[in-house]
């Protein structure tokens, strides 16, 4: 039932004691390789591009075009530490951004109301999500293809193939739109929300739970641990965060369409596999897919400014997720062969 497979790999105090000067450099380089590029990325596109890249407005604008994706991708990490996989997180956002519109447009909800309806559904669908999995036991990844594109039915259904517009109020639209100190308040909802789950990942039981049960189920239920209601929690959280992601969807496009939010899936999917190569490789973590969606962004950007066409964003996080799950898998191997 493991979709995949969580191992620390990274390099424990006691480890580093031993080691000499170089042979720690030599360590922590790997571990931290992803976040080296990201500043050696930002500091070429910086002296390449000096009057568009190290801007403001250029910085604005990754953080509004980025924030959405970053807690899809921090979303979908919470189950993936449990060893499970949710892609109802590309379909769930187009459904969820057309309701937290169409609700109030169509069948006269308040916003706050539309808002907490549109939560509490996403929940709901992780919680169902959850039940497919650890009940039903269906592999993740073949539930929530199921259950997502169910969803994604539902949206073209309700929507009817057509744009669902309306006046909304100002104050919806400041979900996505308020700038605080210059920067778009998404940014500071994701490290927020970043910065919560660090703490709760770190220092609280749940975190080092859905670790235990990533990196094997059955001695994690040996030890004590209820496996069945963590992946199923799991699940929910990341319902909760795609809701969250398609209210501030709704609210930056002030319009919902079916055909918006699939595109969504791939970087989502992209940033958490890339958190788990880098801070501690061989396992999601918080601040890697945070650096992974930076590197994304970083990449996409300095590419576009150069001229790049349509199709470079696909293809750069097309090949972007291959080489992650390529190094992924090399260090588990790796780990594997020293454990010999």
């Amino acid at each position: 039932m493991n979709s995949i497979q969580s191992n620390a790999l990274e390099p424990t105090r006691s480890e580093l004691k031993e080691l000499s000067g170089p042979q720690k450099l030599a360590r922590l380089i790997p571990v931290y390789g992803l976040v080296i590029l990201t500043v050696f990325l930002i500091v070429l596109f910086s002296i390449l591009l000096p009057n568009t890249f190290p801007t403001v407005l250029n910085l604005r604008s990754i953080i509004s075009d980025k924030a959405i994706i970053l807690i899809l991708s921090l979303g979908v990490m919470i189950p993936m530490s449990a060893g499970r996989i949710d892609l109802t997180v590309g379909y769930g956002i187009v459904l969820w951004h057309i309701l937290a519109i169409s609700l109030q447009t169509m069948f006269g909800f308040s916003w706050p109301l539309a808002v907490l309806t549109v939560l509490v559904l996403g929940g709901f669908m992780g919680m169902l999500n959850g039940l497919l999995v650890e009940v039903a036991k269906i592999d993740s990844f073949i539930a929530t293809l199921g259950t997502g594109t169910i969803l994604y039915a539902l949206a073209l259904w309700h929507s009817g193939g057509r744009q669902i517009v309306g006046a909304l109020p100002e104050s919806f639209y400041a979900l996505n739109t308020t700038m605080v100190f210059g920067l778009p308040i998404t940014g500071y909802y994701v490290v927020v929300i970043a910065l919560i789950m660090w703490f709760v990942y770190e220092y609280l039981p749940v975190g080092r739970y859905l670790y235990a049960i990533g990196a094997s189920p059955k001695a994690a239920a040996l030890n004590g641990i209820p496996v069945r209601k963590y992946v199923m929690g799991s699940f929910i959280a990341s319902g909760l965060f795609t809701a969250l992601a398609g209210v501030l969807l709704a609210a930056k496009l002030r319009i919902g369409q079916a055909s918006v939010g699939l595109e969504y899936l791939l970087p989502a999917l992209v940033g958490a596999f890339l958190g788990s190569t880098t801070i501690k490789p061989g396992r999601v973590n918080v601040w890697g897919t945070m650096i992974g969606i930076v590197i994304l962004a970083v990449g996409i950007s300095g590419i576009q400014q150069f001229g790049g066409s349509f199709w470079v964003e696909p293809m750069f996080n097309g090949v972007t997720l291959l080489i992650a799950i390529g190094i992924a898998g090399y260090a588990q191997r790796r780990k594997g062969a020293a454990r010999k």
